[in-house]
């Protein structure tokens, strides 16, 4: 027997690693390549023979940046600069009551040595800073005048709020920042209004805490200026001097003009001022905030006229020809288009005869049968509709005989001679056309002041309502008193939402033969944005202008503490579509927002009276197989949503603020701020409702389900509908049991007695038709005379 010897095995070996040497020898790094040479790569080589030239290339790089952003800056100040240059636009918000604007702008103007004699409490005033080489024109609105300062900022290079040392921002205030935030603001300028009374020890800390409250809406401020120290003041008004404003997006490509003065004669307006943003052309519309759209027929050049100087004549710089823009922002309806012919006179003539001969003759005067009624003396006949006529029950009857006939017979005689005596015959003329189906009546309960504001109170919860809805999205009962297939008879059921398909085009309200529709809107964008850069005629911007508007009413020119502001309208931004917007709600504001609420809407230059309807914004912004989007009865937190409503177009991702009216009309509410998304005709907003039973009897996958319906015929009606579960079970109707509205129902798989039947029902929707907001009165029809007529 050979004895084998004993090996661990390999793995139990202790192996330790080599030493690594972080200086590797020539020796032996060839050693260690054998003879192996290593080829270098091409773009190694490359890189080698341009790294000489990276630092210079850096340089030159840096260099054209720098120039393209000096040139830049001088193009955009180049219409502030020189004698003649257009002044700089500062709008004086006062954020509290106590502030005096009038004194905020002498502070400014103490700090170049201007006189301040002619400065009006509100309103404009030109400043000439020489030391600035440039010129100021200040424009103040009142204390909660929040329109005023929104049409003032639009137009403004600098905004200048003033703050108070000893008032708090009030809500109102913080109202004011959060529009003007959402609308979108140029440069900023914060400062503390002068105070004597603050002492010197004090003021530094007012001054941080007033910085903390403004960045949390102007991220942008460094500090706020105190206009009681004259070094601020200085520094203040040289934040306004020097510079380039900051540029507001939506502005972008449209002309403006602050009004210096305005004349009104024979329904012409003329509003003189310095055009601003873009080129003005006179075949192009004008939006007049609170009156609507103008057209213009004429622009004259309107020079400032200098001391010692000659008076220069005005030249006319451009005149609407023959291709002006239309005012007609919508389409006439053609109702006959698909209607069927009239008939001829002798048809009608033909069917009124027969219709007479059919016609029972009228009853003669004095015939119409009397209805005697046994009420208590005194009362009269108002009094008495309110009483119950027991006597039109059969039911009541067969009960008092059967009482009658237990022996209580001389005991009703006595109660009824006695309740003789205390009533009296009241003749009552029958009216036919009130009677119903059942001659039943409800005894009325009139209730006192306090329940009945109790239970209008709770009608009117719509807090209740939009927790019920959130709970219980969408589902409602179904009514006992009424046939479902009636009352849902404009519904609709889907396989599938998101791919099941439907006609845009279908059952259109008469609102829809109104609007205008792009085929591609985007494209008409691009041409028509090219179109007004390629125009010629037009007049620049920085020119001071004299404006002719036909069609003007006479109080436009009348708003002494209101600016007047022209804002030149796009090819096409006059016509009337379908407005989608996406929104978000404000944080702050915790009221409830039902779909067709009334809201006040600010896109661009523009406020309407809308009554928009909200739908899902579907993720990613695609509009799907079918564009059918889901519609939400009301606006939540924390989500965005889209809402839709008619309205002028608009070009560009436009900023959009939806506010609330109060009984204040200065102080309105903000709900909602979003951004312009498109003008689809064809989305498809789809309100769902939920039909549910409950599964009465259950045998695995087959369940007898009730309270979905009420009769047979509904069953049958709605039987190829696909139902669904809350747990998620996919089922059909196979039959309808009895005459009470039950049905079998057959699921995918086992379905629990605790489960809820479902039936998804579909009706699209459509908003209300928008109305020109105006602050002095009421709401009046977009553009069309017979704008309000459905």
């Amino acid at each position: 027997m050979v004895e084998t010897q004993h090996h661990h095995r390999p793995t139990l070996k202790q192996q330790n690693k080599p030493f690594k040497s972080r200086h590797t020898t020539k020796s032996a790094l060839k050693e260690a390549a054998k003879g192996r040479v290593t080829r270098q790569s091409p773009k190694a080589s490359v890189a080698s023979k341009n790294a000489a030239q990276t630092r210079l290339n850096r340089r030159n790089n840096a260099k054209q940046a720098q120039t393209v952003k000096r040139n830049a800056l001088v193009s955009a100040t180049r219409v502030f600069n020189g004698v003649d240059g257009a002044p700089r636009i500062v709008a004086v918000i006062p954020l509290t009551e106590d502030i005096n604007t009038r004194s905020v702008v002498c502070s400014l103007a103490q700090a170049l040595d201007v006189s301040t004699d002619d400065c009006p409490e509100y309103g404009l005033w030109k400043m000439r800073a020489e030391r600035f080489k440039t010129s100021l024109q200040f424009f103040s609105v009142p204390y909660r005048r929040i329109y005023a300062a929104l049409d003032l900022c639009k137009v403004a290079d600098y905004v200048v709020f003033v703050l108070s040392s000893t008032v708090e921002v009030d809500p109102w205030g913080d109202t004011l920042l959060r529009t003007l935030q959402a609308q979108g603001l140029p440069s900023v300028v914060s400062v503390l209004a002068p105070n004597e009374s603050l002492d010197a020890k004090s003021r530094p800390g007012v001054l941080k805490s007033l910085l903390s409250f403004m960045q949390y809406f102007v991220p942008s401020q460094t500090r706020v200026f105190d206009l009681h120290a004259p070094a601020d003041r200085l520094n203040a008004v040289r934040a306004l001097a020097e510079g380039k404003p900051a540029d507001v997006r939506w502005r972008e490509g449209r002309a403006c003009l602050l009004a210096e003065h305005t004349e009104w004669e024979d329904g012409v307006l003329k509003v003189t001022g310095v055009v601003r943003g873009a080129p003005l052309s006179a075949k192009r519309l004008v939006h007049l905030p609170n009156y609507g759209d103008f057209q213009m027929y004429k622009i004259l050049s309107a020079p400032i006229t200098k001391p010692g100087k000659m008076e220069l004549e005005s030249a006319v710089l451009c005149e609407a020809g023959d291709d002006v823009d239309s005012l007609v922002s919508t389409n006439d309806p053609d109702d006959m288009a698909n209607e069927q012919t009239w008939p001829t006179e002798e048809e009608m003539q033909g069917s009124t005869a027969a219709a007479t001969e059919r016609a029972p003759p009228d009853a003669k005067q004095g015939t119409t049968p009397k209805l005697v009624r046994r009420v208590p003396k005194g009362m009269s006949e108002y009094q008495a509709s309110w009483i119950i006529d027991e006597s039109d029950d059969g039911s009541d009857d067969d009960e008092d005989k059967e009482g009658s006939e237990d022996g209580g017979d001389e005991a009703m005689d006595d109660v009824a001679q006695e309740d003789e005596e205390e009533m009296e015959d009241l003749v009552v003329e029958e009216d036919h056309e009130m009677e119903t189906g059942s001659r039943r009546s409800v005894a009325f309960q009139d209730l006192d002041n306090e329940e009945e504001a109790k239970q209008l109170e709770t009608w009117r919860n719509r807090k209740r309502e939009e927790e019920d809805d959130l709970m219980f999205p969408d589902e409602i009962d179904t009514p006992q008193d009424i046939s479902a297939r009636i009352r849902f008879q404009r519904f609709r059921g889907m396989r599938s939402f998101r791919t099941s398909p439907w006609d845009p085009y279908e059952n259109l309200p008469r609102d829809y033969a109104r609007i205008f529709q792009f085929e591609d809107f985007k494209r008409t964008e691009r041409s028509v944005r090219r179109r007004a850069d390629e125009e010629q005629g037009v007049v620049e911007p920085g020119t001071r202008v004299t404006v002719f508007l036909r069609g003007v009413a006479q109080e436009a020119a009348e708003a002494n503490l209101a600016p007047v502001v022209l804002f030149a309208l796009l090819q096409h931004e006059y016509k009337v579509s379908v407005l989608n917007f996406t929104v978000q709600r404000n944080t702050e504001y915790d009221g409830s927002v039902r779909s067709k609420d009334p809201l006040v809407l600010c896109v661009g230059p523009r406020r309407l009276r809308v009554n928009p309807i909200y739908s899902q914004h579907t993720r990613g912004g695609g509009k799907g197989a079918n564009n059918v989007h889901k519609f939400e009865r009301f606006l939540r937190h924390g989500s965005t949503s889209v809402a839709t409503t008619y309205g002028p177009i608009v070009f560009g991702k436009q900023p959009s603020v939806w506010l609330r009216e109060t009984d204040d009309p200065q102080a309105p509410q903000l709900v909602a701020t979003g951004t312009f998304l498109n003008p689809d005709t064809t989305r498809n907003i789809a309100k769902r409702i939920i039909l549910t039973g409950h599964p009465y009897k259950v045998h695995k996958k087959t369940a007898t389900v009730r309270y979905m319906f009420f009769n047979s015929d509904d069953v049958a009606y709605f039987k190829p509908i696909q139902l669904h579960t809350k747990h998620g079970r996919t089922g059909h109707i196979r039959e309808s049991l009895g005459t009470h509205g039950y049905l079998k129902a057959h699921f995918d798989g086992p379905i629990n007695q605790m489960d809820t039947v479902c039936m998804s029902l579909y009706k699209r929707v459509f908003p209300k038709w928008a109305q020109l907001y105006k602050e002095t009165d009421t709401a009046r029809p977009l553009h069309a005379p017979d704008a309000m007529e459905e």
